[in-house]
């Protein structure tokens, strides 16, 4: 995430709910009961991927909700980065480092959390002025150790470990003073979505806002 007002403002906002849920919404139609799900959790807030058709109407009906900050993920394109803006995302999430939607995100004062894994984009993610990454795939990139070496030589680097991340070992990483905050797709899981399930997202939300509050 680069500097500047709104960057530190979406920075302090996630820090604060330290849990980011990771939705891929087919129907959106589900966008405004699961906002409420999520609210009614004590998490409001998410990351909504582009991945289906339907997540750019969602972002645009889940951001109506002031009480909501609704980011999106998986952001390939510069393109991505302005549509999912014009339908409200208050905040970008790249799975890798592009440097055109990092300066795209920049020039529009967007908050930008640009993917990075390795001491060389680390490094290049902070010659762009981000501040904040996102280490995905955090399991497959080897999770809690990796962050404890990578957090020596960059500790002006704050990370959003992502992949892998569960309820399970969710405080183990939130433990990490490197960590700004975790995403996760346990809490609205596509078993809960594809059966309306918000009963259990709201308490899989309040879950993780517990635990949080104990890592």
């Amino acid at each position: 995430m680069t500097g500047g007002s709104p960057g530190q403002d979406v920075a302090r906002l996630l820090a604060g709910a330290r849990v980011i849920p990771v939705i891929t919404i087919r129907d959106p139609a589900q966008a405004g009961p699961l906002a409420e799900a999520l609210k009614a959790g004590g998490l409001p807030c998410a990351e909504v991927t582009l991945r289906t058709d339907a997540a750019e109407e969602a972002i645009r009906i889940m951001s109506q909700d002031p009480e909501m900050l609704i980011g999106a993920g998986t952001v390939l394109s510069k393109d991505q980065a302005e549509r999912a803006v014009g339908a409200g995302a208050r905040f970008i999430v790249t799975p890798g480092l592009s440097g055109k939607v990092v300066r795209s995100c920049q020039d529009r004062s967007i908050p930008v959390i640009p993917g990075a894994v390795t001491a060389t984009e680390i490094g290049t993610a902070l010659d762009e002025g981000v501040r904040v990454v996102k280490f995905f795939p955090a399991a497959t990139m080897g999770g809690l150790a990796a962050l404890r070496a990578l957090a020596g030589p960059f500790p002006m680097m704050r990370f959003i470990p992502t992949g892998g991340v569960t309820a399970g070992n969710m405080a183990e990483y939130l433990g990490l003073s490197c960590v700004l905050a975790v995403g996760g797709s346990w809490v609205v899981a596509p078993d809960l979505l594809a059966s309306d399930n918000y009963a259990e997202v709201t308490r899989r939300a309040g879950a993780a806002v517990s635990l949080a509050a104990g890592a």
